[in-house]
């Protein structure tokens, strides 16, 4: 039995295909420039652009290179965690094809690891190509997360970081369908730092999340691991209370001071009856978000239907990891390696 590989690279791919080769090449040149053994697990999104048949040209020339295809679109969330289910290395390190995130600081992020930190994530310090609207969307929305939600998920971070294997192990075990893996791994714990590197501008293509995706991921982060839109809603009604006892007793005492004339009719009925039915539907739909969540949870379907891989075994039980993966083939070899969760330590090589 050959040695253990030290790093696995998970980059889900959909409609990459002007991306790919030289996102491998990259790759390569990082990690053979650092002396490691590696892996490549490219996760097929889906994607209809002739992709698939480009990483598969790649793998046959390179065995180091492993294709996990799926049935149908999951989404970008899904296809990272498929990746970490099939990954075979001491550290498992998440990557985009679309070249924003340089495989060259991913020998950086080595570096760090080896120091013993358990997750090394990389902090955008600069945010090449974007406009205005996305970087202030952006900048808002990890500052809100990073407020509410109940752990301390850094700012300015995607979903570019190391793990190391035991970090992996525990993320296996966490098979809810909303996913937000950065968030998943600051709830891990464990030894963290941050890098920080600059977000190139993307070369070829387009972005996959657009604005409505950007509101779902949204949704997602936070439901996931925030109760404050439930909680605000007392507050909320509490100052609405408030407001609507003043408003009462200012109206009273202009009506017996200037008559009853004085805010006559029905507008001002209709206006307050407007603004609270607005806030009641919101809340509705707030609490739907929670329920429609736990709904789905409840029908515990698989998080993705694999349809092919190529040069891989079968994906990692939740409470296992795995030895050495087959060089080449079509799945459908067996665990090797199994392991209790928590077994790992520092000194690593």
């Amino acid at each position: 039995m050959s040695a253990r590989t030290t790093v696995s690279i998970v980059a889900p791919v959909y409609n990459e295909a002007g991306n790919l080769r030289r996102f491998y090449e990259e790759v390569r040149a990082a990690l053979e420039g650092a002396g490691l053994s590696w892996e490549l697990l490219l996760v097929n999104d889906g994607s209809t652009d002739g992709s698939h048949e480009l990483m598969l040209q790649l793998a046959d020339a390179d065995p180091r290179l492993r294709v996990i295809s799926f049935a149908r679109n999951f989404g970008h969330q899904i296809a990272v965690t498929a990746g970490i289910d099939y990954a075979c290395g001491r550290a498992v390190i998440l990557i985009d094809a679309d070249l924003q995130d340089p495989p060259a600081v991913i020998p950086r992020l080595v570096a760090k690891w080896r120091e013993g930190y358990d997750v090394v994530y990389a902090v955008r310090s600069e945010r090449k190509g974007e406009s205005f609207w996305k970087r202030f969307s952006a900048r808002i929305f990890y500052r809100l997360i990073h407020r509410i939600t109940d752990i301390d998920i850094p700012v300015d971070t995607g979903d570019f970081r190391l793990m190391d294997e035991r970090v992996a192990v525990v993320l296996r075990q966490m098979r809810e369908h909303h996913r937000f893996v950065r968030g998943m791994t600051s709830w891990v714990g464990y030894k963290q730092i941050g890098i920080e590197y600059v977000r190139e501008q993307r070369v070829w293509g387009e972005t996959k999340y657009p604005l409505r995706k950007m509101i779902a991921f949204a949704l997602d982060a936070v439901t996931s691991f925030s109760f404050f839109p439930l909680q605000i809603m007392i507050y909320i009604s509490f100052t609405l209370a408030i407001l609507s006892l003043l408003v009462g007793v200012i109206i009273s005492g202009l009506r017996l001071v200037m008559g009853e004339e004085f805010f006559g009719g029905q507008a001002t009925t209709i206006i307050l009856l407007l603004l609270l039915s607005s806030f009641q539907l919101f809340f509705l739909f707030i609490i739907g978000q929670y329920v429609a969540r736990t709904y789905d949870e409840s029908r515990d379907r698989p998080l993705y239907v694999v349809s092919s891989t190529y040069g891989l075994g079968e994906p990692l039980a939740p409470n296992q990891r795995i030895g050495i993966a087959p060089s080449s083939g079509q799945s459908g070899a067996g665990l090797v390696d199994q392991e209790t969760m928590g077994v790992a330590g520092h000194g690593r090589v």
